[in-house]
Parts: structure tokens; C-alpha cells; sequence
């Protein structure tokens, strides 16, 4: 099967199979100041986090769901983009596309966040109201509305928790799996610790066709565990975290466009990653602008998917005309977080589908980039909106939404909180590739076994095969 880019385009070749190994760890190498100082700044923004926190706890307790808005749209916005980003990794791995080898790691890098995503998801059990009304009164119900009944055991609050413990389990065991074979080459090189670490997660590898065979088994097995857990789990918790403190809000097409805005951010997320590597950190030879001209083509797909479903929410409640349908639309649409959503929209829809319109513009590195930067920041904004008004919407015991509240606007310690979640992201995937190679050395040398230079009438173009 052959495929080609042209000189012209920006031809992309990897380097002989037999250089790679030690290119990639001299790069590493050579990366520790710059990584050094980012550590630095993204650690005294976690530690500004923890000081927003532990004020909030302070101040407010657990007692109330209302204070803690803000904490719970910086969890749900990082939650909803790091437990999709493996996902590239596993689904592109499944279609043997050649131009997702430089992408492959960096999405696997942020199950390393799995642990954070289950810490931060510890507070908002306690404050998640009871599904059984403590006080009730006359115009209140028995048992407010959700997705579960009272019955269950140990519903909402276990089930959610077992849900994000094992997509946190299920993803670090797809990192372990996909970088065994570059720590079994790295523990002949390392030393100190990093050789202990590696030789205590490689085990017993030594590349023989069964191991290969193995963890190739394992991966798809990883891989399809991991999609399906993800989508009900971030149906579960979209739904307990929304819809649920919104005093009869009934909707079947929130939970989706929840995922659909997951899968777009995180592949955004991923470009950003790629094209800092690819621009400042030395890897252009390994990370070509054929791997963002395909990803923006996915890209503008899920933009597109974005629309739609935003429109089929949109005009199912416009025609509902039920009055709590309407004070949905007027609280998280019009009136109250109407800026929210326009610029929501905007970031999501309007401007990376404006940018990837154009192949001469899906044909760069910086232009999949710049829409991928627009699709995280709608979600960041689609998450502040979503859940800050969630979380004040009022009881959530009554009848139906009758009152439309203002803006919950933040304070000092919802800003440090937001932040500070922001940075332990950062401060902890910079942390994890400083153990594992930011980019899969053993698909890479897989690559360049698969690829040579060739000419066709008067073009050199490169030409490429799979394994199978």
C-alpha cells in the first residue's frame, strides 16, 4: 500500500530503525531545564489549588453542593478530556493508520492523570445531595429525580467512584502494556533509579513473537474494556452531576453530547501536545504534518457531531414549551450563562470548523493546532457553564425548576481551585514523561521498517506498507 507526501508539502520520513533508540534518549536527555522550570510553575499553580480547597472546606464545609460549583466544572472539564485522550492511542492502533505512531504515547501519557481524576473525585461523593429528601416538605418530593433509584446499593456515589477507579486501573494498564518494550531497551541504558523502575515494569520482556503476540491481545482487550467503561461512565457522572441537581430536567441527548465534547477536546489536546513537541522540543523529524492533516480530518468530523447534537438539545426543548423546559434553555442557553453558551459555541463550533474548512489550512501543523486549541477551550467553558449552574440551580427536591437564577460569578478561591486543577494536570503528565519516552520508540522503529523514498516520474515520494 503505498501513500505520499510531496517535498513540497513537507515530506516526513523517520530516521533509520537503528538510530532511533539513541536519538530519543539523548533527547530526553537534553530536555531536563526547560521541563525543570515548567515543573516549577505548574506546581505552584497545584499548590494554589490545594490552598483554594482547604479555604472552601474552611469556609463552607461539605453540608452544601452549591459553593463547591466551580471545583466540580474544573474536575468534570479534566475528567471528560484526559479519560478520552488514551482512546486515540487504542482506536487508531485498531485501524494500523501509519500517521498515528508519533500520537500513540502522548495520549497514553495521560493515564498517568487517572489517579488525580479519582482524587478529585473523593469531595464531590460528600457533597453530592442524597438521592432521599432529609426534610420533605409540601411542594418537595420523596426522592429527588435521577437515573437511580434509592434502592440500589450503594448508588449513585459507589457506582461512579467504581467506575472512574477502573477506567483509571484499565488505562494505566494500557500505558504499562504499550511501553514495556521501550523500558525492557531503556533498562540496558539507564541507570540509578530509572533502571530499577524499568527493569521492575519491564519483567520478564525480550521482544519473542509471543510476547509480541501477547501484548498486541492485550491492547484490543485494554482497549475496547476502556471505550466501553469510559462512555457509561461518563454518562453516570454527567447525569449525577447535572441533570440531576436541575429539579426536573429530563434529557436523553445531554449525556452524548458530553462525550462528543470529550472526544473533541481530547483530540485537540493532543495536537497541542504534538505540535509543542514537534516546534520546540526537537522531534520534527518523528512527528510529520501528515499526522495533523489526518487528525484534523477526525477533528472536523466531531466539530460537526458537536453542532448537531447541540442543535437536536436545543430544538427538542424549544418545542417542548414545557415551562421547565423552558427555564433550561433561559437559565443555561439565553439568560443567565447565555454569554457562556455563545462563547461556548464559538469555540467549539464556529471558529474550528471556519479553520479546518480549508485543506490548505488542515495541511499544516499550526492550523489543526489552532482548532484543537478553540475545542478545548469550548469545553472548558462548556463545563463551567454546565455544572457552576448545576450546582446553584436551586432545590434540588422541588417539583421542577421554576426559578431562574443569576450567574454564579467566582470568587479568590474558585479561581485558585480552577487553576490549581490545571496545573496538577500539567505538573503530573510533565512528571510521567520524565519515566516513560514521550513518544513510542518501539512504533517508531516499527514505522521506518515500513517506509522508503521512492521516485515516480520526476517526485521522490514515500512509500509505505503494513505488516498485515
Amino acid at each position: 500500500m503505498a501513500a505520499s507526501e510531496h517535498h513540497t508539502e513537507g515530506m516526513w520520513v523517520f530516521p533509520a530503525p537503528e538510530a532511533v533508540t539513541g536519538d530519543m534518549a539523548e533527547k530526553a536527555a537534553g530536555m531536563p531545564k526547560a521541563i525543570a522550570r515548567a515543573l516549577v510553575v505548574t506546581g505552584i499553580l497545584f499548590g494554589l489549588g490545594i490552598a483554594g480547597f482547604v479555604v472552601r472546606a474552611l469556609d463552607d464545609g461539605f453540608g452544601a453542593h452549591g459553593p463547591w460549583g466551580y471545583y466540580a466544572a474544573i474536575f468534570m472539564f479534566l475528567f471528560m478530556v484526559t479519560g478520552a485522550a488514551p482512546l486515540a492511542a487504542v482506536a487508531f492502533r485498531f485501524t494500523k493508520s501509519h500517521w498515528r505512531r508519533p500520537l500513540s504515547r502522548v495520549s497514553e501519557l495521560f493515564a498517568a492523570l487517572g489517579v488525580l481524576n479519582v482524587v478529585m473525585f473523593i469531595p464531590l461523593m460528600i457533597v453530592l445531595p442524597s438521592i432521599k429528601n432529609p426534610e420533605i416538605g409540601v411542594e418537595e418530593l420523596e426522592i429527588r429525580r435521577s437515573i437511580w433509584f434509592e434502592t440500589p446499593i450503594g448508588a449513585p456515589l459507589a457506582w461512579d467512584f467504581l467506575g472512574i477507579l477502573f477506567l483509571a486501573i484499565c488505562s494505566l494498564a494500557i500505558l504499562w502494556l504499550s511501553a514495556m518494550p521501550d523500558m525492557a531497551e531503556g533498562r540496558l541504558s539507564a541507570t540509578g533509579f530509572r533502571r530499577r523502575l524499568y527493569s521492575l515494569l519491564a519483567g520478564r520482556w525480550y521482544g519473542t513473537k509471543r510476547q509480541w503476540t501477547i501484548q498486541k491481545v492485550g491492547l484490543g482487550l485494554l482497549g475496547a474494556f476502556y471505550f466501553m467503561t469510559l462512555v457509561f461512565v461518563q454518562f453516570t457522572v454527567a447525569s449525577d452531576y447535572a441533570m440531576s441537581l436541575v429539579a426536573g430536567w429530563k434529557d436523553s441527548i445531554f449525556p452524548p453530547l458530553f462525550t462528543l465534547t470529550s472526544f473533541q477536546s481530547s483530540l485537540g489536546l493532543i495536537l497541542i501536545t504534538l505540535f509543542i513537541m514537534r516546534r520546540w522540543g526537537g522531534y520534527e523529524q518523528y512527528i510529520g504534518v501528515s499526522a495533523f492533516w489526518s487528525a484534523s480530518k477526525i477533528l472536523l468530523g466531531l466539530t460537526l457531531l458537536w453542532a448537531y447534537h447541540t442543535f437536536a438539545f436545543l430544538i427538542t426543548f424549544w418545542y417542548g414549551r414545557l415551562e421547565i423546559e423552558q427555564n433550561v434553555l433561559k437559565y443555561f442557553f439565553f439568560e443567565a450563562y447565555g454569554g457562556a453558551f455563545a462563547a461556548n459555541l464559538f469555540f467549539s463550533f464556529i471558529l474550528p470548523f471556519l479553520i479546518l474548512l480549508w485543506n490548505p489550512v488542515r495541511k499544516t501543523d499550526w492550523g489543526p493546532t489552532l482548532a484543537g486549541l478553540s475545542a478545548l477551550s469550548g469545553a472548558f467553558i462548556f463545563n463551567l457553564k454546565t455544572f457552576v449552574g448545576a450546582f446553584n440551580a436551586g432545590d434540588v427536591y422541588a417539583f421542577f425548576f421554576e426559578f431562574v437564577p443569576g450567574p454564579t460569578w467566582p470568587d479568590l478561591w474558585d479561581v485558585f481551585m480552577v487553576i490549581g486543577g490545571l496545573g496538577a494536570a500539567a505538573f503530573i503528565y510533565l512528571a510521567a514523561t520524565r519515566l516513560f519516552p514521550i513518544l513510542s520508540v518501539w512504533e517508531t522503529k516499527e514505522g521506518a521498517k515500513y517506509q522508503k523514498m521512492d521516485t515516480l516520474v520526476r517526485g521522490r515520494y514515500l512509500v509505505l506498507a503494513k505488516p498485515e
